[in-house]
C-alpha cells in the first residue's frame, strides 16, 4: 500500500466520522473520487473543521490549506478525497 493510499483510507475513516449524523446517503463508499461538496454536501465551513481535524488527526502542524483551497485567487469549486491524499502525502512523509 503506498503512502497516498494510506491516507486515503484515513481520510475516509475521518469524513465517515465527520459527516455520520448528516443526512448524506452516497450510492456507493467513499473512495478516491468522492468530492466533498457535490457527493458528501459540504459546506465552506465544513471544510475549515476538516482542515483542523485533518492536522490533529495526523499530526500535522501550519499545513498550508491554502494551497489546496485556492487556485489562481479563487477558492476550488471542489476537492475529492485523492486530491487531498496527493495533497496531504508530503507533509505526511516530511512529520513521519
Amino acid at each position: 500500500m503506498s503512502n497516498t493510499d494510506a491516507i486515503v483510507n484515513k481520510l475516509i475513516v475521518l469524513l465517515e466520522d465527520f459527516t455520520q449524523d448528516w443526512d448524506t446517503e452516497l450510492d456507493s463508499a467513499m473512495n478516491p473520487e468522492t468530492r466533498l461538496l457535490a457527493d458528501l454536501g459540504f459546506e465552506s465551513v465544513d471544510i475549515i473543521q476538516l482542515t483542523v481535524a485533518i492536522e490533529e488527526d495526523f499530526g500535522l502542524h501550519k499545513t498550508p490549506f491554502d494551497k489546496l483551497l485556492m487556485n489562481n485567487g479563487r477558492y476550488v469549486d471542489d476537492l475529492s478525497i485523492g486530491q487531498i491524499a496527493a495533497f496531504l502525502e508530503p507533509f505526511v512523509a516530511a512529520a513521519a
